[in-house]
């Protein structure tokens, strides 16, 4: 908890100051924001928190440092991040993904064409738990529509990052969820039901807006796409299952399960084929499990040479209320993400802080959780640098910028987060007033 006598120390910011200056100075020198991995200056990072602070012995500075990676919510979090691997390409092996956008795309009307990319988008990636798999899934098939219906191939892709970019908020399998809702200790049925109630008037008028640019380009789809519902339902589990506040562990499990049995029964794969999916989407969270176990560790070096207390009082010492704590963890998780280009690692990276400033404020978790989620999403969907926007404009040959002025989600999503931290109280401060 935050103490109000202590100042804190500038200096503690130090590693994460080496870090963005390692990992922003060399994607700048290289034009490249990845070229340089994500975990070495991570790991330089980690490595300059512990040979700070020589009035520190350096075996207790290494046990602080693995008393932070080794914390609860860190550890819990990887063991997500496992299943989770295991469960998306189990699922993605046994065609999934195939069938869940071969089955969108039938069932998609003509005439509101564009907005119903936006809308296939959306729940593939709310099935599929990732913004990366969705992109590239649609782009070719938005690609496919712009070229038979004049309507700017653009204007289509736009519409998928939109709506790739609305999952990855709010999947309760998506990495950002996983580590918003860890990093504040909440559950993931409290922060989506929050969250959806924010996001959806963006989606739905992102949805008018694409049907009024794109009215009068109707095209009938001729192309045979062909599905299996029986592939759709380890989605269709999991999604229900986080939904009815199933323990996530649980509901992972049981998708893995259902990916299994489906597969196998379905000729998909083998039994160690199913395995050798797992493990390969397993080995895909290494990554970010390593990563997330240095910031832990990091992060609590820094906590312990007060710069956690730095943060806080300088916020604190601007802001007078839980509107202003909301605002400040809001631009501190997108000033992450625009460094960082990646959302899941801006999240993990400022979760720990915002967890602070929570509970100096009285904030509530699931509401915490939303805005670190809605803000890092909000940012690496737009900026032009990010994968997202990367893979769209290089698999549809067009440039990031030409995408940019078609998102129209993300910035409405922005727009919405912002109304509801200015606007909308919390259920506790609502609470308060009304008692």
């Amino acid at each position: 908890m935050y103490n109000k006598q202590k100042k804190g120390s500038f200096l503690a910011l130090l590693p994460l100051l080496v870090f963005v200056v390692i990992f922003i100075g060399v994607s700048v020198v290289l034009k490249d924001f990845y070229a340089m991995p994500v975990i070495v200056p991570f790991l330089i990072a980690a490595l300059t928190a512990l040979f700070m602070n020589s009035k520190v012995n350096f075996n207790e500075k290494l046990d602080i440092f693995c008393k932070g990676a080794g914390e609860g919510n860190i550890i819990l979090m990887c063991l997500i991040f496992l299943l989770a691997g295991a469960f998306a390409e189990s699922a993605k092996a046994m065609g999934a993904v195939e069938s869940t956008v071969n089955l969108g795309l039938s069932l998609l009307p003509s005439n509101i064409l564009v907005a119903g990319v936006f809308v296939i988008s959306c729940f593939i990636a709310i099935s599929i738990g990732t913004s990366m798999g969705t992109i590239v899934a649609m782009v070719p098939i938005a690609m496919g529509i712009g070229s038979h219906t004049g309507i700017p191939v653009a204007l289509v892709v736009g519409a998928v990052v939109g709506g790739a970019m609305f999952g990855d908020n709010l999947s309760m399998i998506s990495d950002t969820t996983i580590a918003a809702t860890k990093t504040q200790g909440c559950e993931m049925k409290d922060k989506f039901r929050m969250n959806f109630i924010i996001v959806l008037p963006a989606a739905i008028l992102t949805a008018l807006i694409f049907m009024f640019i794109s009215r009068g380009n109707n095209f009938h789809v001729t192309e045979s796409y062909t599905y299996n519902v029986i592939k759709v339902i380890p989605y269709l589990g999991v999604l229900l299952g986080a939904l009815m506040g199933v323990n996530v562990i649980l509901v992972l499990t049981g998708g893995i399960l259902l990916s299994a049995v489906i597969g196998i029964w379905q000729g998909a794969f083998s039994l160690v084929g199913f395995m050798q999916a797992s493990a390969k989407g397993m080995q895909g969270m290494f990554e970010l499990i390593i990563i997330s176990l240095l910031i832990g560790g990091m992060v609590e070096l820094i906590k312990n040479n007060g710069g956690i207390d730095f943060i806080l009082n300088v916020i604190t010492s601007k802001v007078k209320s839980k509107k202003g704590a909301e605002l400040g963890i809001a631009l501190l998780v997108s000033l992450v993400d625009i460094c960082t280009a990646n959302n899941t690692i801006a999240i993990v990276t400022v979760g720990p802080i915002a967890k602070d400033i929570s509970d100096e404020f009285n904030l509530e978790p699931k509401r915490v959780a939303g805005i670190l989620d809605m803000f890092s999403c909000v940012f690496q969907g737009i900026i032009p640098y990010g994968a997202q926007m990367l893979s769209a404009a290089t698999l549809s040959k067009l440039s990031p910028f030409s995408i940019m002025k078609y998102l129209y989600y993300p910035y409405l999503m922005g727009i919405c987060a912002l109304i509801a931290i200015v606007m909308i109280p919390s259920i506790k401060e609502r609470y308060t007033i009304t008692r």
